[in-house]
C-alpha cells in the first residue's frame, strides 16, 4: 500500500491509539527511527538544541549547556562582530529571526537532474547582487486583484497570460525579472545557496520548516507583480490550480497545449485530462475516478481541519543557528508533495498551497491563527521588484494576502465536509496476542512494547503506544472542533534526502480484516504519509534527521 523506491512497501501501524499525527518529512531509501537526535554543534564550547520541547511555536526552542539562553548567544556575537552599541540601537539584536542572505555570498546550490536520478549536481542559480537594499513597503491597495481558479480562466485571461510570460521569457537573462532569474531566486533559497549570516556554517532553507508559507507568498507575489508590470496591467493576477476540489483535480486545461508557454514537455502524458491528481504521494494507484476523488477530499480534511494549531499547520521553527528541515506541516508535506510529482505549474501550483494559508485562517477554532512569535514574524527575504529593485521583505509584511492587494475567486470547498469513517464500523480494535506471530501479512513485524532502535523500516511495523493518562473530556471527544488535541510524533527518522521516500501511519487498524482492503486514505484508521519529495540540497548522499 504504501511505496518507496528502492526499498519493500512500508506502513507503519499503531494500535490502541487515537486521534491524529504530526507531519513528518523523509529522505531515504532506507528509513530509520532513533532514540536521540544529536545536537549540532554551535562551536567548540557550546552545544545547541533546536528542538522544541512542548510543542508551541512561541516559547523558546532552542536550551544551551550552562544554561546560556539563544539570544544571549547572539548578543556576544553580535556585539564582537558588529558593536554593542549598535545592538542597543537596534530593537531586534536581541531576536533570533533568520535574516535576509547577503547575495555577494551565495554559493553553487546542489540540486537533482531533472530526469529524476538519484544524485545531486552543482549549479550556479545565484540572482544578480545588487549593493542597494530597500525595505518593502505595503503597496496602496486601490482594488483587490482576484487569482482566477485555472481550470475556469477564459481565453481572453489566458491570451494575457501568455503574453506576459512570452515577455517575460524574452527579457536578458541577466535581468533579475527574466524567468530564469525567477526561477534561480527559488533555486538559491531552495538549494543552500545562501549561509545564514551570523552562523555560515548553517544554510539558508525555505522547505521543511515554518517558513515555508510566507516565503512562497512573496516569491509568488513578485513574480505576479512582474508579469503585470510587463503587460502594463496592474491588476493582473496569475491563476491558482485548485486541485483540492473534484471539478479542479484534473489538470487545467490552459497547460495541455503543446504550442503554449505554460507546456511542460517532460509531464508525464498519463498525467494528463482526464486524469486526476494522487493527493497521497502523486503516484498513480489504479484508483476508480470515484475513490480517487473521495480519498483526496478525506486527506485534505486531514492536513486543513484537522491541523488546528500552528505548528501543526505551519511546521516546525528555524531560527538563527538552526539547521535546515526541522519538519513541515501538514499541507507542505501532504498535498504540497504529491502535486508536485505531477510536474505541475509550479506557481499555479503554489498558488493554491497559499490559499490554503487563507482558508485555514477562516476555519473554527481559537487557535488557527498566525504564530506570534517574533523570530518567525522578523524573518526577512530579498526580492526583485517590478522595477528592479532588491527588496527586503519580512514575514510579518505577508499575512494577509489581501493587504498585499490580491485574493482568489472562489469555488466550492467540498473537503470541509469530508471527514473519513472507521473502516471497521464500530467494531472495537482486536488486541494483538501477547507472543507468536501477529495475525496479518507474512512480511509484518511484531515489536511489543519494548522497542529496539533503530528500526529500518523495510517492512510492516506494529507496536503499542500507552494513551497518555489525560484524556480529552467527553464533550471533547464529540466536538470535533475541540481545542484540545491529541497528537502522535513520530521523530528521530532518519533518512538520505536525495531518496524519494513514502510510508503511511495507520492507528488502531488490523491489516487481516475480513474483506481483505488495506486501509487506505478514505478510512480514519490512515492518520497520514510520511513522504519525501528530494531537492538536491545539502551535500550528495547527505542523511536528515527529522
Amino acid at each position: 500500500m504504501a511505496s518507496t523506491t528502492n526499498t519493500p512497501s512500508t506502513l507503519l501501524t499503531l494500535p490502541n491509539f487515537s486521534i491524529q499525527t504530526s507531519k513528518f518529512l523523509p529522505k531515504t531509501s532506507q528509513s530509520s527511527i532513533f532514540k536521540k537526535k544529536k545536537p549540532f554543534n554551535f562551536n567548540s564550547k557550546t552545544v545547541v538544541s533546536c528542538k522544541a520541547s512542548n510543542g508551541k511555536q512561541n516559547d523558546a526552542d532552542t536550551t544551551f549547556l550552562n544554561r546560556f539562553d539563544r539570544r544571549d548567544i547572539l548578543l556576544g556575537l553580535g556585539g564582537s562582530l558588529y558593536g554593542a552599541t549598535s545592538l542597543v540601537r537596534d530593537p531586534f539584536a536581541l531576536a533570533a529571526p533568520i535574516a535576509d542572505p547577503d547575495l555577494s555570498h551565495c554559493a553553487e546550490a546542489t540540486v537533482q537532474p531533472t530526469g529524476g536520478e538519484p544524485t545531486t549536481m552543482g549549479i550556479d542559480c545565484c540572482p544578480p547582487v545588487s549593493t542597494t537594499i530597500t525595505d518593502f513597503i505595503p503597496p496602496s491597495v486601490r482594488k483587490i486583484r482576484y487569482r482566477p481558479a485555472a481550470h475556469l480562466a477564459g481565453s481572453r485571461y489566458l491570451k494575457k497570460f501568455e503574453e506576459a510570460l512570452r515577455l517575460m521569457r524574452e527579457l536578458d537573462k541577466d535581468d533579475p525579472r527574466s524567468f530564469m532569474q525567477q526561477a534561480n531566486v527559488h533555486c538559491a533559497y531552495c538549494n543552500d545557496a545562501y549561509p545564514q549570516t551570523l552562523f555560515p556554517s548553517q544554510t539558508i532553507q525555505v522547505h521543511d520548516l515554518w517558513l515555508f508559507f510566507p516565503f512562497h507568498r512573496l516569491y509568488l507575489y513578485f513574480f505576479e507583480r512582474i508579469l503585470g508590470k510587463l503587460i502594463n496591467d496592474p491588476d493582473f493576477a496569475i491563476p491558482y490550480w485548485n486541485w483540492d476540489s473534484p471539478s479542479g483535480m484534473s489538470m487545467p486545461e490552459i497547460y495541455v497545449g503543446s504550442n503554449s508557454p505554460l507546456y511542460d514537455s517532460k509531464r508525464d502524458l498519463s498525467h494528463l485530462p482526464p486524469s486526476l491528481v494522487n493527493l497521497d504521494g502523486g503516484k498513480d494507484n489504479g484508483f476508480s475516478r470515484e475513490r480517487q476523488i473521495k480519498c483526496n477530499l478525506n486527506l485534505m480534511y486531514r492536513e486543513m481541519v484537522r491541523a488546528k494549531t500552528p505548528s501543526l499547520f505551519f511546521g516546525k521553527s528555524y531560527r538563527a543557528g538552526c539547521p535546515p528541515s526541522p519538519g513541515p506541516g501538514s499541507v507542505e508535506d501532504g498535498s504540497h508533495i504529491a502535486v508536485h510529482i505531477w510536474r505541475p505549474n509550479f506557481y499555479a501550483h503554489h498558488a493554491n498551497v497559499d490559499r490554503m494559508w487563507n482558508i485555514w485562517k477562516t476555519l473554527p477554532g481559537k487557535k488557527r491563527r498566525d504564530i506570534d512569535d517574533r523570530d518567525w514574524l522578523d524573518s526577512a527575504f530579498l526580492f526583485y521588484d517590478e522595477n528592479k529593485n532588491l527588496v527586503r521583505v519580512k514575514v510579518r509584511d505577508c499575512l494577509d494576502s489581501r493587504a498585499l492587494g490580491y485574493d482568489y475567486q472562489r469555488v466550492d470547498i467540498p473537503w470541509l465536509g469530508s471527514k473519513a469513517t472507521p473502516r471497521r464500523r464500530g467494531r472495537a480494535p482486536r488486541r494483538r496476542p501477547p507472543s507468536g506471530r501477529a495475525p496479518g501479512r507474512a512480511m509484518a513485524a511484531e515489536i511489543n512494547n519494548t522497542i529496539a532502535f533503530p528500526i529500518v523500516l523495510d517492512k510492516i511495523v506494529r507496536f503499542e503506544v500507552p494513551r497518555p493518562k489525560k484524556s480529552r473530556t467527553k464533550i471533547g471527544k464529540k466536538n470535533d472542533d475541540d481545542e484540545e488535541e491529541e497528537v502522535l510524533v513520530i521523530e528521530n527518522i532518519q533518512l538520505d534526502k536525495d531518496a524519494p521516500v513514502k510510508f503511511d501511519v495507520c492507528i488502531n487498524d488490523d491489516d487481516d480484516e475480513d474483506d481483505g482492503k488495506p486501509v487506505g486514505p478514505e478510512d480514519s484508521e490512515f492518520v497520514g504519509s510520511f513522504t519525501n519529495l528530494p531537492h538536491g540540497h545539502g551535500q550528495p548522499g547527505a542523511k536528515l534527521t527529522t
